[in-house]
């Protein structure tokens, strides 16, 4: 007798990231920013004061006290995670029960749609109108009218770069009997965060990561805060030593060095504004096809039907950016000042050697 794979699996193909050596990484969302020595230095120390033969701290004190703290937060409405990709796992599966219903917003982070699929609730897709925004009102009605279990979105959105205001999030929590999940991966790039309102409500739920702003993605910590009741239940589902020790004393002091952190970030913003009103001129000179959304993140989306060629071109040219198809758009995250710089040259030269004799 031969085993065969449940349907749900067997045509899945595993999650393909940009692979190779690219001279300039603007594809991921990551800060350009390595850690300064001073704070490797700290860690190299604490690594010479690692138990490893013993587990990791289940309940995260360490990390999660730094992150309260950073924020602003009661750590008691903290819950420390193996990267948001394991609390959007454990939400769409211990959260809900089988068939539940979960309304998504299109274009949004596709692994909402994928840990639902995987845990067999039904899906519920709102569209984003065509310049990417969120219609509150019709997510509000979808919601209510279909007897939705849980509402999850990215605010910022990845990819769009796009988000809902904090009075737009907090009509929408109030009006509907689900779950929200608010998902603020890029809400340091902004200020329209809810993630002080969480004890507030009782059915909302912010997600945080190291992976944006923080400038950790390496060592995949990520944050869930919500009231008492759902903190509480976030914590008995997850596993018990579900992040590893090593992460918990990197992230505990990288969050405690809240100056550097809240510095590099008003760089990066400053750099994305750039980014963005740079592609907006490259635009106007050359008189593109092309929409160039205003971000509230850290990478601009650029939405035009040459994408696919300039994100090869750029490839061959060793700069690795984010291609979406059948969107027709690409991601571009903002780098440093000298990384952003040469992007746009680059995308200029492809603009002159092939966009304009190709289009004329």
């Amino acid at each position: 007798m031969a085993y065969t794979l449940c349907e749900k699996v067997r045509d899945l193909k595993p999650y393909e990231p940009i692979s190779g050596t690219y001279r300039i990484r603007l594809d991921a969302n990551e800060s350009f920013y390595n850690m300064p020595d001073e704070i490797k230095s700290e860690i190299k120390s604490i690594i010479d004061t690692m138990n490893f033969n013993r587990y990791p701290d289940p309940t995260a004190q360490k990390p999660v006290k730094a992150f309260a703290a950073y924020y602003g937060l009661d750590p008691n409405y903290v819950t420390a995670t193996n990267g948001s990709d394991e609390m959007l796992y454990l939400l769409a599966s211990a959260m809900l029960q089988r068939n539940s219903k979960v309304v998504v917003v299109e274009p949004d982070f596709s692994m909402y749609r994928f840990y639902s699929f995987l845990s067999e609730n039904q899906i519920i897709t709102v569209q984003k109108n065509d310049m990417l925004k969120i219609n509150v009102d019709q997510l509000i009605e979808t919601s209510n009218q279909n007897g939705a279990d849980m509402i999850i979105f990215s605010n910022p959105c990845n990819p769009t770069g796009q988000g809902i205001t904090a009075d737009e999030a907090r009509k929408l929590v109030k009006n509907v009997n689900a779950l929200v999940i608010l998902d603020e991966a890029y809400m340091d790039f902004w200020n329209e965060s809810l993630l002080k309102e969480t004890a507030q409500y009782d059915n909302l739920i912010v997600l945080k990561t190291a992976s944006k702003a923080i400038g950790s993605a390496a060592i995949r910590l990520g944050f869930a805060v919500a009231n008492s009741a759902l903190t509480r239940a976030l914590q008995a589902v997850k596993s018990p030593y579900n992040v590893n020790t090593l992460s918990q004393e990197i992230g505990a002091c990288i969050y405690s060095h809240k100056e550097l952190l809240d510095a590099r970030r008003d760089e990066i913003i400053c750099n994305t504004k750039t980014l963005y009103t740079e592609l907006l001129k490259l635009k106007e000179q050359y008189q593109l096809s092309a929409d160039i959304f205003e971000p509230c993140t850290n990478f601009v989306l650029m939405r035009c039907d040459f994408a696919q060629l300039l994100f090869e071109y750029l490839l061959e040219n060793g700069i690795a950016i984010r291609y979406f198809a059948p969107e027709y758009a690409v991601r571009i995250t903002s780098g440093s000042a000298n990384e952003n710089t040469e992007l746009l040259t680059y995308i200029e030269r492809y603009i002159l050697e092939k966009y304009l004799s190709e289009s004329h």
